[in-house]
Order: structure tokens, then sequence, then C-alpha cells
């Protein structure tokens, strides 16, 4: 148990530092009062049967062993040894100690509240800075624990390690007072109750593992509830939502078996500890009246301390198993740290200051497991022209987006913005200068000013803004329609909306933001014709203003394209306009006629 309580220390420590140390010394100074003012009981009780005079010190001081120097120091201050005197001391230190108790107890609040906000920051700016290609592998379910579930149970196991602390404490405190007053009677109490703690050592590793694995469970469940709330439509409206509901209730009733287990082990800890303490000191006093033959009274105080020391010790055997049963939680946390810092961005330290002479690739290449994405490919993305990147399923084309994003490193060639390497480049401020409309449009139960400002203060300039982006993404018409405006809560994914105008107010957010490269990711592919129209009349009316690259799965929405780059299985790939490619290219040729939109020459 110690070398355990050690290494949680350090993790503790590590967040609030110096802090822990002033709670342990006022358990410590909670302990010395309390254990004073229970030794003025002896001297009180002699006081209380008429010996008012310096014979009670002395007879008191016979009791109370080495803890006579403390009557004797009464003494020295002209004080009389007497009934007023001693409730008077007495009061005196158990109100001492109320203080030290209420701003211990004070400042653990503090501290509690600061070690549960410190770990809930650290954990969003490692994951902010995460490396997009370790993100792609990582399980959902447990970073959703590990930032809600996890951060509450690893509060919990703070809390109860330091109440265990400062039981401990006080438990060493006593036993040195009670060492005191009767160092053999202490002694033999004392070794008896460490080995006491010998028989609970299977429950605290039982404990232990039922922590581990709930902490587990915990990381399926949360990963069920997010894909059962993304995923809410389909499995509704297919009726495979109760099949998913029993997927969930397996999981929750998982959950619920290693809680009771858990619950179930502290309860058999806490039946058996005080029968086992009361055991120990019956045995002890007989002992030391029947074996050794010391009169019953000699051993009062030494008992009174051990009494309040064995509460201690009971106490902390009781927190440390509740810290075991949340101890899982915190070697998760820690592993989910390092594995976040393990993996974090590596970015370049040149200054991006706006798109000016545009991108290029120059023999890139990219592999993910054993195929080839991106083959050889050299390619010019001239400033504020409208690039259309097509090809089929599978080709690399929202791979080859995510490497222009500076999300993915190439395995070979060079990318360079504005003539400057990727690598060099500072891509957390050359990322905020991107838009990125997807397929599936990303749209937040708020607000329709929010969506779009991205939760800016509302002033009349932000407010001016965002209709001014949603005039120039075709959105003013529908929203002005809408009974509240560009107040109207669109609710969770913008539900409340159609595709088309949650496409188009996601144009507006990243026009909203000014920014220098506009990326359409299959922006129109799920929309019908008639959406479809109108997002490629907003595309068609910002070329010339932006940097626009527009995956497509639909030929037409690329069409006036400046160039156009058609991916192929491998890593091929072919460049062109629209109609160059059209006739130089058979597959492109292939790709349009299937599509069969129209007249195309």
């Amino acid at each position: 148990m110690p070398t355990i309580s050690l290494r949680y220390f350090r993790f503790f420590y590590g967040y609030l530092g110096n802090g822990v140390w002033l709670t342990l010394v006022a358990s410590m100074f909670m302990a010395v009062l309390d254990g004073i003012g229970l030794t003025m009981f002896l001297p009180l009780m002699q006081a209380m049967d008429g010996d008012t005079s310096g014979g009670a010190a002395a007879g008191a001081g016979e009791g109370m062993g080495n803890m006579a120097f403390l009557l004797e120091a009464i003494a020295a201050t002209g004080l009389g040894v007497n009934l007023v005197n001693l409730l008077l001391i007495m009061l005196g230190f158990f109100v001492l100690k109320g203080v030290a108790k209420f701003a211990s107890e004070y400042y653990r609040v503090i501290l509690r509240q600061r070690f549960a906000n410190k770990m809930r920051l650290n954990n969003m700016r490692l994951l902010a800075r995460y490396d997009y290609a370790a993100f792609m592998g990582a399980d959902s379910g447990r970073i959703q624990n590990s930032f809600s579930a996890e951060v509450n149970r690893v509060t919990m196991a703070y809390q109860h390690y330091f109440v265990m602390l400062q039981y401990a404490i006080m438990l060493l405190v006593y036993a040195g007072l009670a060492s005191l007053a009767n160092p053999k009677f202490a002694l033999m109490v004392g070794a008896a109750g460490l080995l006491s703690n010998f028989a609970f050592s299977k429950i605290y590793k039982a404990t232990k593992t039922a922590s581990t694995k709930l902490t587990e469970e915990m990381h399926a469940f949360q990963g069920f509830l997010i894909q059962s709330i993304a995923s809410f439509k389909y499995l509704k409206a297919t009726g495979l939502i109760n099949k998913y509901k029993d997927k969930v209730e397996d999981s929750i009733i998982t959950v619920e078996g290693f809680q009771r287990k858990t619950g179930t082990l502290s309860a058999i800890a806490n039946a058996l500890r005080e029968p086992i303490i009361m055991l120990i000191v019956v045995v002890a006093i007989l002992v030391q009246v029947l074996v050794f033959g010391e009169r019953l009274g000699l051993m009062i105080l030494s008992l009174l301390f051990l009494y309040r020391g064995l509460g201690s010790l009971v106490g902390a055997q009781n927190a440390y198993n509740m810290f075991l049963s949340q101890s899982g939680s915190i070697d998760n946390i820690e592993a989910f740290g390092k594995e976040l810092t393990a993996d974090q961005e590596v970015v370049g330290s040149q200054p991006y200051r706006g798109m000016t002479a545009g991108i290029s690739l120059k023999k890139l290449r990219y592999t993910y497991g054993e195929g080839t994405v991106v083959e050889n490919l050299s390619f010019d993305i001239p400033h504020k022209h409208t690039i259309g990147i097509v090809g089929a399923s599978g080709t690399g084309k929202t791979t080859l987006v995510n490497i222009l994003c500076g999300l993915l490193k190439v395995d070979r060639g060079m990318l360079t913005i504005n003539g400057t390497d990727a690598n060099d480049l500072d891509t957390v401020a050359y990322r905020a200068k991107i838009g990125y409309v997807t397929q599936e449009a990303q749209i937040f139960s708020d607000t329709i000013y929010n969506n779009v400002s991205f939760w800016d203060p509302l002033t009349d300039e932000v407010k001016n803004r965002v209709h001014a982006a949603l005039k120039l993404a075709h959105a003013d018409g529908f929203v002005n329609d809408l009974n509240q405006g560009a107040d109207t809560v669109v609710g969770i994914n913008g539900i409340n909306l159609s595709g088309g105008q949650r496409q188009r107010i996601s144009i507006a957010r990243e026009l909203y933001r000014e920014v220098d490269l506009l990326i359409l990711d299959e922006a129109t592919s799920a929309l019908d014709s008639q959406s479809e129209k109108l997002i490629q009349e907003n595309i068609e009316s910002l070329a010339g203003r932006y940097t626009i690259l527009v995956i497509a799965h639909r030929l037409s929405t690329i069409r006036k394209a400046d160039e156009i780059l058609f991916l192929h299985p491998g890593g091929k790939y072919e460049t062109g306009t629209f109609s160059s490619l059209m006739a130089s290219s058979p597959a492109f040729k292939e790709m349009v006629a299937l599509q069969s939109f129209g007249n195309i020459e």
C-alpha cells in the first residue's frame, strides 16, 4: 500500500504542487490539539473528585506517564491545576481544533476544484494539439469518457486519498501520544493494528481490479452513447434503435455489475474493521492486566489515545478502499495524458501572414496501411483560383484535403504554402484561415447568430458581419423568413433546417471568418437538385474572391473550375480544365456520361 500511495501522491502533487502539504500539516495540527485536549481529561477527573490542590496534578500525572509535562507546564505559568482552569484550557484546545478543521476542510474544497479544473484544461490543451493522424486511430468513447465521467471519478479519488492521508497522520500523532503515556501498551496495540491491515489485502486487490474493469467498460458505454446520438435519425427511421438499445443496455448492466462489486467489497471491509479493532483492544488490555499485572488506571490515557488512533485507522482503511474503487480512473487519465503528450502535433516556426502566392504540391507521396493513396503528385493551386478535385471513392480526395490543411504529413515530397515548406510553417495560424464545409454540415445546437459567429460577443458589428456573411452565402433569404430570424435555435445538428440550409449556414460561418482558403468537401452530394443548384451558384459567385477547393462527386459542381485534379486508384492522376479532360481522358468522359447531367459541351 505505501508504494502505491506514493505513486498516486506524485500524480496529485503534479497538479497541485505545495498546496497538498498545507492540508497535511493542518491534519497534524488538528490531531495534536485534539490529543492535548484529551490529555486534560485525567487531571479534570481528579479535580471533579474534589482535589483542587496540587495533589490533582500529582495524582493525574501518575496515570499520564510522559504526558505529565503538560501539567507541569500549566503549573509553571502560575495557573492552578483546578476544575475551572482545566475546563477552560481543554475548551481552548478544542476551539482551536475546530478552527483548524474548518480551515483545512475549506482549503481542501478549493484544492479539489482547482485539481478538477486543471485536469480538464490540461487534457483539453493536449487534445487541441493532438496529431490528427493519431486521432484517426483513437477510441472516441475513451476520449469522451476521459473528459467527463473519468474526471469526476478522479476528483472523488483525490478526495478519498487525502482523507486517507489525514487519518494516517492523525493515527501517527495519536500513536505517538499513546506511546508517551504508556509505551508498552501502545506498542502492543499498534503492532496488532498494523497486522490487521493485511487481513484486508485481498479486498484491496479485488477492489483495484474491479475499478480498472469499470473504467474500461465506461469507455465502451460512452462510445455507444456518442454513436446513438450521432446516428439517432438513422436508428429511429430504420427501427434499429431497439436493437441498438439492447446493446447499450448490456453495457449499462456490465457497468452496474462492476459498481455493485466495488460497493460490496467496501461494505465487507467496513463491516469487519471495527470488530477486529475492538478485538485487538480487548486482547491487549487482558494481556496487560492478567499477564503483566499492570493496573488499568495506568492504561487509561494511552487507551484513550489508542481508541482515537484506531478510529483513525478504520477511517484510513475505509478511505483507502474507497480510493481504490476510483483508482482505475487515475490509471486511465495518466495513460490518456501520456498518449496525448506523445502524439502532440509538431508546428513550424515560420509565421503565416495570409495567402499570397498559393499552394504547391511537389512529388507528393502518401500511404495508408499497405495501400498508396497519393503517388508522385505535383500540382499548383494559384491564389484565388477555384480547383475541382474528383475521382472514384477511395482515390484519396479527402486524404489530399487533409494534407492541404496540414492535418497529415506526407511520406515523401513537399507541400509549400506561399513558397514556404508546410513543415516549417506555423500550421495553427494557417488553419485559422481555412474554411471547411463537409457533406454533413457542422451545425451546433444554438442560434444562427452563434453558429455563424462561432460565439463571438453579439455586438452590433458582429451582427452586421453575420448578416453580410449570410447574404454572401445566399442564406439571408430563408433566415429572414424564420420567425426569430438569426436568433432562431436550429436544434441538434441543425435538425430544424433542411440539408441545403445547413450547408449555406456552414458556408456563411467560413465567410464570416474571412478565410483565405475555402474547402467544400462533397458539400452538395447529399442535397436535392434545387439545393445543389443554389450551392453551385454560391460557389460561382465566390470565385475570384477566395482560393476554393471543391471536392465533388457530382461533376456539375466543378464544371466552371479553373482547373480540375482527377484522381485515379493507386495514386495516379490527371489535370486540366473540364473541357480539356473531356477531350483527353476517357475515364473522365465516362464518369461524366454516367452522371448524364445534360449538355456538357
